[in-house]
């Protein structure tokens, strides 16, 4: 396993192999790639299009072989042997949100840290992994497959990038993605995320709440919303307000409005696979205004009933009846992520990560049960994703683990289970791996994203030498 370790430290601990990488970092994060409307030539909008080529022109000018794959995915390839890995990095990111202390679209490094949008999830480790392609190539490295790099256009919106490529192209018989932690995640949650709610004829009983709207993406924990609601003054909202804020941390605005009072919350945003590491906005909101003196009408049961079942600070899903965990996966978590009121009803939706003791029975159908005891409906999305699982002792995870032991020097590491689904969970035997080390916060898919110049070379040293090893 060290044959090649001290050629690829020495490689990688040249200064101008990190102004190299931090410059092909900075360029891909000068690219807004959030999903857009699609057209012919993009399918998931300009932005990720844009990426897509200034990913694949980054790729070119260092020599690789690549390929633009219907605009779906770029393709990158190490040589032109049989492949025997392939390695899958995205170039799309989540919307840039609020609270940015720089332009989230500029790469700005200050005191080792890089900060944009991207610079973690998913372009710092796609140019890592890059970089351990070249060095390989570089270093003269005796590999006898090839590894193929597929740069990614839709992994924060359903992933049908790949979906599309592995539709018409083999599956490599290993394969990784550097897009979440070391040492190697081999258990991935399955997914449920339906889509519910409630209608009614048009109401005249006042108090009530006209308008709802909250969240932006379902795998984001919502960091604002707001409410509309006639016949209560701002005096009247603002001490359950107040109080909410002490028990939250979320901040309430109130405005007066004709014949009554808008309410906004601030929340903080985060993954939807770590629900603890954010604040609810929804979920905040709903606390108020289901302790206001609302009259006694469809919407108030319905923001009464949605008080009740997702209550703030409720991350596993013990009101709605669905809470389970188990020793190889963990707790199931839950984020409602997204909900719209208006004078003729509501439609929601929350994503939860569920462990392998999920079943259709204990998780889809008591959800459906809680919810129709209230009145509400489940209208689409009613199945679980399978929950990804790679054995342990698989050659793929023993080899990626010592790869990770090599360079950091940490004794016995062993595999972990997320809650998060990587661009691996439909692929057979693919795990995740980096490029995020134990104890280090990239603030993903919030504000102030961050990537540590010393971890991405670091995880491309590591790279290098899996891709030795898999690949000689």
């Amino acid at each position: 396993m060290d044959m090649y370790e001290k050629e690829i430290s020495a490689y990688f601990d040249d200064p101008a192999r990190r102004e190299e990488l931090v410059k092909a970092v900075s360029r891909l994060v000068g690219v807004k790639s959030v999903k857009g409307e699609a057209a012919p030539d993009a399918p998931f909008g300009p932005g990720p299009r844009a990426a897509l080529d200034e990913g694949l022109k980054l790729c070119g000018e260092m020599g690789f072989s690549v390929r633009d794959y219907d605009h779906y995915v770029g393709l990158v390839d190490l040589n032109d042997k049989p492949t025997q890995l392939h390695i899958l990095g995205h170039l799309d990111v989540v919307g840039e949100g609020t609270g940015w202390d720089t332009d989230p679209y500029t790469c700005v490094e200050k005191d080792g840290m890089l900060y944009g949008r991207g610079v973690s999830d998913d372009k710092g480790p796609v140019c890592a992994a890059l970089f351990a392609m070249k060095a390989v190539r570089d270093l003269g490295l005796p590999v006898s497959k090839n590894v193929r790099l597929i740069l990614g256009t839709d992994e924060e919106s359903g992933s049908e990038d790949i979906a599309y490529y592995y539709a018409r192209e083999p599956y490599a018989p290993q394969a990784f993605t550097p897009d979440a932690d070391f040492p190697v995640i081999n258990v991935e949650k399955g997914h449920y995320h339906p889509d519910f709610g409630a209608c009614w004829d048009k109401e005249t009983a006042e108090p009530r709440v006209t308008a709802l709207q909250g969240g932006f993406r379902v795998n984001v924990v919502p960091p604002e919303a707001a409410a509309t609601v006639l016949g209560v003054s701002a005096d009247q909202a603002e001490a359950l307000c107040m109080g909410m804020e002490k028990r939250s941390g979320a901040k309430f605005t109130l405005t007066q409005a004709p014949g009554g009072v808008s309410i906004h919350c601030m929340g903080k945003n985060a993954h939807a696979a770590s629900p603890d590491d954010g604040i609810n906005a929804i979920s905040a909101l709903l606390e108020v205004l289901a302790e206001l003196p609302l009259a006694d009408c469809p919407s108030t049961k319905a923001i009464r009933s949605m008080a009740g079942l997702f209550p703030f600070g409720d991350t596993r899903g013990k009101a709605l009846g669905i809470a389970q965990s188990d020793a190889e996966s963990g707790e199931l978590t839950l984020n409602l992520a997204l909900m719209t009121l208006d004078e003729a009803g509501f439609t929601a939706k929350f994503d939860a990560r569920v462990p392998i003791c999920a079943t259709k029975e204990n998780c889809a159908q008591a959800c459906e049960k809680a919810l129709a005891a209230q009145g509400i409906q489940v209208t689409g999305a009613r199945e679980m994703t399978h929950v990804h699982v790679v054995e342990a002792d698989s050659p793929l995870v023993k080899t990626l683990l010592k790869c990770y032991e090599t360079y950091t020097g940490v004794k016995d590491a062993k595999p972990l289970a997320i809650g998060g689904g990587t661009y691996v969970h439909d692929i057979p035997g693919g795990v995740a791996f980096g490029c995020d080390f134990p104890g280090f916060d990239p603030k993903m898919h919030s504000a102030n994203e961050q990537a540590s110049v010393d971890n991405l070379l670091l995880s491309a040293k590591i790279f290098a030498l899996a891709i030795a090893e898999l690949c000689r």
